[in-house]
C-alpha cells in the first residue's frame, strides 16, 4: 500500500513540476483568465488544486494557425500590412514611400521563392 501512496505522490510532484515550468515559459499574453505572476502564485502555493487549475482555466489553448507562421494573430498573410499599431502615413510622401519599401519586399520574396526553386531543381537533377 505504501507503494502506491508513494506512486500517487510521485505523479502528483510531475504534474506540479510541469505545470509551474508551463506557466513560467508561457507568453503573459496567452494565460487566460488571470495574469500570468497569479498563475505562478497559485501554482506554486496549491500544488496539487493549482495544478488541475492551471490546466483547465489557465493553459492557452492550442489553435491552429492558416500558413503555419508561428506568431500570434497569424492571418495568413504578409504580418507587415496586418500589424495592429502599424504606422499608417499621414503624408503623401510616406505613403509612396512605404507603397515603394512594400513592392521591393514583394520583389525581392519572388526572387528569394525562384532562387529556391532553382536551387530545388539542381538538386534533383
Amino acid at each position: 500500500m505504501p507503494l502506491i501512496y508513494g506512486g500517487f505522490g510521485l505523479v502528483l510532484l510531475a504534474l506540479w513540476i510541469f505545470c509551474l515550468f508551463d506557466v513560467i515559459v508561457t507568453a503573459e499574453e496567452d494565460c487566460r483568465n488571470l495574469p500570468k505572476g497569479l498563475w505562478i502564485l497559485i501554482v506554486l502555493l496549491l500544488p496539487e488544486v493549482g495544478s488541475i487549475l492551471w490546466l483547465v482555466a489557465g493553459r492557452p489553448q492550442t489553435v491552429t494557425r492558416p500558413g503555419g507562421l508561428p506568431y500570434k494573430g497569424n492571418t495568413g498573410r504578409f504580418p507587415e500590412y496586418d500589424r495592429p499599431g502599424r504606422f499608417v502615413p499621414s503624408d503623401p510622401d510616406d505613403e509612396e514611400f512605404l507603397r515603394r519599401c512594400r513592392e521591393r519586399a514583394e520583389e525581392q520574396r519572388r526572387a528569394y521563392r525562384e532562387q529556391q526553386r532553382q536551387a530545388e531543381k539542381n538538386q534533383d537533377q
